[in-house]
């Protein structure tokens, strides 16, 4: 069965042409970050008109790159929630107008189960598992027991991790994105100011104390040594997402951690995971990086599944902004 993705539930214009799930055999992105850095962070406004002027080639770049038409698609599947509403709206409209031109079955995709999903591309991972999601929009640990099965134990009480990253690296004078840039710093730099790890019962997570206390240090020092605080809070920021997701494994009885997400790239939580998966006999999975950040191919992944479990959408679907698995 080959699936068309559509994702546009951010700054990112994506479309994928994924094989029976796994094979990826096409996957085009279209980025917004120049775009959106000289504001700091992404504006729906812009990233909605900007999806409007890219959709149409993205798509069309797409089947190129696989070498298929339109006839060859089996199905359309689309993020339509959560993310931006105008920017959820673009990629959800043009794929109902491909669903009912074509006449080929539409599947609405939870843009975090997406993510999951993103492990599914091009290895061997069967359910059930423990998926660790880690973006600028959500921090969650969720449960997989089978190919439509998500149930979240844990998420974030208030900064998402990779939301938290963004607000210390502009703090710390850090070009956007600023995720990537505090990984960038942090290689070879040692974390030796003890910044706090919130304390919370059960699997969820804080990080708004700890982007405080960060803001505070760096006030308080007339030449802040940027590397050190950076590789400083990253640390802490690992710290809790390894120790609650190896936490949360062994209590739902699982042996597989799925990570997940935009900061699933980042080099030190892929080190701490592994090492701490290593430790306790847990078997880890990791997307390329490719398919951590947003794009199509995982949308396409997760699309299949219902489709095969079949479940399909109407073209009365709407965008749901808010919307957790």
């Amino acid at each position: 069965m080959i699936i068309l993705g559509i994702e546009t539930s951010c700054d990112e214009t994506a479309a994928a042409v994924v094989k029976d799930g796994r094979h990826v055999i096409s996957n085009i992105i279209a980025s917004q970050v120049d775009i959106h850095a000289p504001f700091g962070g992404v504006v729906p406004e812009i990233a909605a008109r900007r999806h409007i002027e890219c959709i149409r080639y993205i798509v069309d770049e797409a089947l190129t790159s696989a070498g298929v038409t339109l006839p060859d698609i089996d199905a359309y599947a689309v993020a339509n929630g959560p993310g931006l509403a105008g920017a959820l709206l673009v990629g959800l409209n043009y794929a109902k107008g491909l669903a009912f031109v074509n006449q080929k079955p539409l599947i609405g995709v939870n843009h975090i189960e997406g993510h999951v999903c993103a492990n599914f591309l091009e290895t061997e991972l069967e359910p059930p598992f423990l998926s660790l999601v880690v973006s600028g929009g959500h921090t969650s640990l969720i449960t997989v027991e089978d190919y439509e099965t998500y149930r979240v134990v844990g998420s974030t009480r208030d900064d998402a991790a990779g939301e938290a990253f963004d607000k210390v690296a502009r703090v710390l004078g850090l070009p956007y994105p600023g995720g990537p840039e505090i990984d960038k710093i942090s290689r070879g730099t040692e974390p030796t100011i003890p910044f706090p790890r919130a304390k919370i019962a059960g699997f969820d997570f804080s990080f708004s104390g700890l982007k405080t206390a960060v803001m505070q240090y760096i006030k308080k020092e007339e030449s802040p040594d940027i590397p050190t605080i950076a590789a400083s809070f990253q640390k802490a920021v690992v710290d809790v997402l390894t120790d609650k997701a190896i936490a949360a494994c062994q209590s739902e009885g699982f042996v597989k951690i799925a990570l997940a997400g935009g900061v699933a790239c980042n080099n030190a939580l892929r080190d701490s995971l592994q090492s701490a998966c290593i430790q306790k006999n847990i078997e880890l999975y990791m997307p390329k990086p490719i398919f951590c950040t947003d794009n199509a191919a995982m949308i396409a992944a997760r699309g299949f599944y219902s489709i095969k479990n079949g479940k399909s959408d109407g073209l009365n679907l709407n965008a749901f902004p808010g919307r957790m698995v």
